[in-house]
């Protein structure tokens, strides 16, 4: 399956500033999700952004933040982000049945994400490099059960190329730019 710009959304989960220091690997993950989410904008691929219970657990950090430009966060307290009207009215609206998935905890929030929207008729694509635990073997699990329950596994560089589908345009250079 071909993942299609035409009928793709994306999900940035809960990468919040009180949890994200204690996050194996935080400093890939953040340069990682951030040339992610800048190829998304290039290619206007639209986003979703959660924040869990951000009282607590702070906002959105900010390298993600500044990637994001103007957004809004939706704010949840279920650990998938489907648990939220909002979001799945959001989904809904959007009429994309591709997901990208990028975010925290990988072996809760993202997991219980991936597993309720493939119940849901949607084909989450999990974009590895993009996501994270505080411990790198609930991390490794997570993306195996993910794998094991229909999710395609995919990494943020792959991803942006197959969305683009071909070079030689200003978004390649834009792509090619953010890559590099």
């Amino acid at each position: 399956m071909r993942i299609k710009r035409e009928n793709t959304a994306g999900i940035v989960i809960d990468i919040q500033e009180r949890l994200y220091p204690f996050i194996h690997d935080n400093e890939n993950l953040t340069r990682n999700t951030a040339r992610l989410i800048q190829g998304l904008k290039v290619l206007q691929i639209p986003l979703i952004v959660t924040e869990q219970y951000s009282k607590g657990l702070g906002n959105t950090i900010k390298p993600v933040q500044e990637a994001l430009g103007d957004y809004e966060h939706i704010e949840k307290g279920s650990f998938s982000c489907c648990g939220s009207d909002e979001v799945c009215s959001v989904m809904k609206n959007s009429g994309r049945k591709n997901i990208i998935i990028c975010g925290i905890e990988s072996h809760v929030c993202v997991l219980q994400t991936t597993i309720d929207l493939l119940a849901m008729g949607y084909q989450p694509v999990l974009i590895e490099d993009c996501v994270s635990s505080r411990n790198p073997n609930d991390k490794r699990i997570a993306i195996e059960r993910m794998r094991q329950e229909g999710a395609i596994i995919s990494t943020y560089e792959s991803v942006l190329f197959e969305l683009l589908e071909v070079s030689g345009t200003e978004m390649f250079k834009a792509i090619s730019r953010i890559v590099k």
